[in-house]
C-alpha cells in the first residue's frame, strides 16, 4: 500500500476502504508517514469530502491508536457530555454533580483549554487543592462512591488525533464535519463511556456558525456513536451571546454554586436542565423528558446537588468549603466597570470578542505553554435584550495587570451592540438528534 496512491484516490473523489485509513493513522502515529503526505491528504478530504462509513473508519482507527479505557468496574451506565466549545461554558461544573445526584454515574475525562478561557480542567484548579490528575483504579472508585469523577486525559488517548489536529490547525483544514466529528468522537469513545450526550454549539461564538452546519456536524457525531454502539443524542444550542454571565475559570466555578444553589442565570440553568434529562435518559435513570426534568430539579430544591459537588471537590483533594464560602476562590486585585456609551436595548453580544476579551486579561491560553490566571475575567451585567442607561455598566473586568484593560475595552466595544429597539429573542436550544433523525424546536 502506498500513500502516494491514497492521496490520489481521494483526490479523484475516491472512497478510502478501511484499511487504507488505519494504513494512513497508524503510520502517520508511528511517525512512518511524513507530514507533507498526510498535509495532502487532509486536503484532498476537505475537498472531496467522506462518506459515513469512512468517517466511522476513520474515527475507530484514531480510537485504537492508543489506550481505550475500560470503565466496566463502574456500575451502572456510565454517561458522559462533550461540548463543542463556546464562550462561559459551565455547564459540566453544574451538570455533573446535578446528574450524579439523580443516580447516574458521571466519568468524565477533559483536556485543557486553548483559547479564551480555560477547559473544565483549569476551571476545577481555582478550587484549593483539587487534582485533576489521578490513576485509573483511583478515577473508577471515585465514580463507583460519588458517582463523579473528572480527571485530565491521558496522553495516550487517541495520539493520532492529537498529531492530526495539530496538522490540520497549521494547513487550514479544521472545519471539515467528518474531521471534526471523528476527533471528538474518537476522545470520546476511547475514553469508555457507554452514552453520550453532545452540546452542539451554533452562533457567533461557536465552532459552527450556522444552523444548517451545526445540525450537520451533531448529526455525524451521532451517526458515529450509534455505528459503535455508543447511545449518542445531540443537542444544538445558541452561543450567538456567552452563556450564562461569567467568563473566567474561578469567575465560573462561582456561577456554578449559584446555579447549584437554584440563583444562577436562566440560561445556563435551562441548558443544564436540558442536556441533564437526555444524561438520565440514557443513564436509564428516567423513561421520558419530562420525568427527567423534575429528578434533576429536586436536586437542585433539595441541596442533594450542591452536597454532591462538594463531596466530588473533597474526593478529589479539594477544600469544600470553597463551594460554602465562593469568596475563597482566586480574586482578581481589581474590578473595573465596562460602562455603556448610549442608552438603548442590548441587540447583540458577539460571544467570540466577550472571550477574547477574557484571554488580553489571561484567563485563557495563546499557546499551550501560556500560563492562565485563575482569578480575571469579564462578568456580564447585561444580556440580549436588556436596556441599559447611558453610564450603567454592560460589564464588570476582572483584572490584575492594569496594562491589559485598554485592550479588553477594546473587544467588549466590538462585542456590545445597542439599538432603539428591543431585538426579538432567540431560542436557547434549536432541537435535538438523535439516531432515528433530526428534530428542530
Amino acid at each position: 500500500m502506498r500513500m502516494y496512491d491514497i492521496i490520489l484516490k481521494k483526490r479523484n473523489g475516491g472512497e478510502l476502504t478501511k484499511e487504507e485509513i488505519e494504513f494512513v493513522v497508524n503510520g502517520y502515529t508511528k511517525g512512518e508517514i511524513p507530514d507533507y503526505q498526510v498535509s495532502a491528504l487532509l486536503m484532498a478530504i476537505y475537498f472531496q469530502k467522506m462518506n459515513k462509513r469512512e468517517t466511522a473508519d476513520l474515527t475507530m482507527a484514531m480510537v485504537n491508536s492508543g489506550e481505550v479505557v475500560d470503565l466496566s468496574a463502574i456500575e451502572g451506565i456510565k454517561v458522559d457530555k462533550h461540548s463543542t466549545g463556546g464562550v462561559g461554558d459551565t455547564t459540566t461544573l453544574v451538570l455533573g454533580p446535578m446528574v450524579a445526584a439523580a443516580g447516574a454515574p458521571v466519568a468524565k475525562m477533559s483536556g485543557r483549554g486553548l483559547g479564551h478561557t480555560g477547559g473544565t480542567l483549569d476551571k476545577l484548579e481555582s478550587i484549593k487543592g483539587l487534582s485533576i490528575e489521578m490513576p485509573k483504579e483511583k478515577f473508577i472508585e471515585n465514580v463507583n462512591k460519588v458517582k463523579l469523577a473528572v480527571a485530565g486525559q491521558t496522553a495516550n488517548l487517541a495520539p493520532a488525533d492529537k498529531k492530526l489536529y495539530a496538522l490540520r490547525d497549521v494547513t487550514a483544514t479544521v472545519d471539515n464535519i467528518s474531521l471534526i466529528a471523528s476527533s471528538i468522537m474518537s476522545k470520546k469513545i476511547a475514553a469508555g463511556a457507554d452514552a453520550i450526550v453532545l452540546d452542539v454549539k451554533t452562533g457567533a461564538g461557536a465552532f459552527m456558525k450556522t444552523l444548517d452546519d451545526s445540525f450537520a456536524l451533531a448529526q455525524e457525531m451521532v451517526d458515529i456513536g450509534t455505528n459503535v454502539g455508543r447511545n449518542t443524542i445531540a443537542i444544538v444550542s445558541d452561543m450567538d451571546e456567552p452563556l450564562g454571565f461569567a467568563v473566567g475559570n474561578a469567575l465560573e466555578v462561582k456561577e456554578a454554586i449559584d446555579t447549584l444553589n437554584g440563583k444562577g442565570p436562566k440560561d445556563l440553568y435551562e441548558l443544564c436542565m436540558t442536556l441533564g434529562s437526555y444524561m438520565l435518559i440514557l443513564a436509564k435513570k428516567a423513561d421520558d423528558i419530562e420525568t427527567a426534568r423534575r429528578i434533576l430539579e429536586d436536586t437542585i430544591k433539595t441541596g442533594a446537588a450542591l452536597n454532591k459537588f462538594k463531596e466530588f471537590v473533597a474526593a478529589q483533594g479539594g477544600d469544600p468549603a470553597v463551594i460554602d464560602n465562593p469568596e475563597l476562590l482566586p480574586k482578581a486585585d481589581h474590578i473595573i466597570e465596562f460602562k455603556a456609551e448610549e442608552s438603548g436595548y442590548v441587540n447583540k453580544i458577539v460571544a467570540i470578542e466577550v472571550g477574547l476579551a477574557a484571554l488580553v486579561l489571561g484567563a485563557g491560553r495563546e499557546t499551550k505553554e501560556s500560563q492562565i490566571d485563575l482569578a480575571v475575567g469579564v462578568v456580564l451585567n447585561k444580556k440580549v435584550g436588556d436596556y441599559v442607561e447611558k453610564g450603567e455598566p454592560l460589564a464588570y473586568i476582572h483584572v490584575n495587570d492594569l496594562s491589559k484593560v485598554k485592550d479588553c475595552e477594546e473587544r467588549l466595544k466590538r462585542a456590545f451592540q445597542i439599538t432603539k429597539d428591543k431585538p426579538e429573542p432567540r431560542p436557547l436550544i434549536f432541537g435535538v438528534v438523535t439516531k432515528d433523525g433530526i428534530q428542530r424546536f
